[in-house]
């Protein structure tokens, strides 16, 4: 089932969850201190992981700023729409820009290219 969050919202938890977890990885390293190469590894690890997060909030923030801006029917608060559905940031209300979908069940299946031909159904 989909849980109705939208996708920049669970991109930028992903992104956050990566420098909680490079954090704690570097962390663990100190316990290694005896054992440089070891504690190297988790620094290094740990460090990577901040660097992807940094390069995800860079690629999240790009994709925010293309993405079509729309006031919700139900919350009636500005959103962000990316792809053919997604919700609503505030309220979590299914949103849709093709007009193909109006009324149909919310699936996010209907942002892959590959199910385009669904929307006929």
């Amino acid at each position: 089932m989909f849980s109705s969050t939208s996708k920049i919202n669970k991109i930028r938890t992903f992104a956050l969850v990566l420098i909680f977890a490079g954090i704690i990885i570097m962390y663990l390293g100190l316990f290694f201190q005896t054992m440089p190469l070891i504690m190297t590894t988790f620094m290094l690890l740990g460090f990577f992981a901040i660097i992807a997060s940094t390069i995800i909030y860079f690629w999240i923030g790009m994709m925010s700023s293309k993405a079509v801006q729309v006031t919700c029917p139900e919350c009636e608060k500005p959103t962000k729409v990316l792809g053919r559905v997604d919700a609503c940031m505030h309220c979590s209300e299914p949103l849709t820009l093709d007009p193909d979908l109006e009324g149909k069940e919310f699936d996010p299946q209907y942002n892959n290219r590959s199910n385009k031909s669904r929307t006929g159904e």
